[in-house]
């Protein structure tokens, strides 16, 4: 019994973040769309209870910023996103494979 190969299409439009969220949480995202950078930033700054304007101010930037960090095409850096995930409490791991 063999099962369907994954296809790799990319999307033409963006998924809303609640989509996303809900389709990850039911693990149901395709491979390319489970590490979208700006979704996950917002996961985590939500997760952790914190506003835009909050995680801003810990960031020493401003709420526009963050709020552009949290888009599907942004694309931070990961000394960026270490400092995020930090002020979250919560650690980024990279994995190279």
């Amino acid at each position: 019994m063999s099962s369907l190969p994954e296809l790799n299409l990319s999307r033409g439009k963006p998924r809303n973040f609640l989509e996303w969220k809900t389709l990850r949480r039911w693990d149901q995202l395709p491979s390319a769309e489970r590490s979208v950078p700006g979704y996950l930033l917002r996961l985590v700054r939500e997760e952790a209870g914190l506003t835009q304007k909050i995680l801003a101010s810990r960031l020493r930037t401003s709420q526009q910023a963050v709020a552009q960090a949290e888009r599907w095409r942004s694309n931070p850096t990961v000394a960026f996103m270490m400092e995020w995930f930090r002020i979250c409490d919560r650690k980024l791991t990279l994995d190279i494979g």
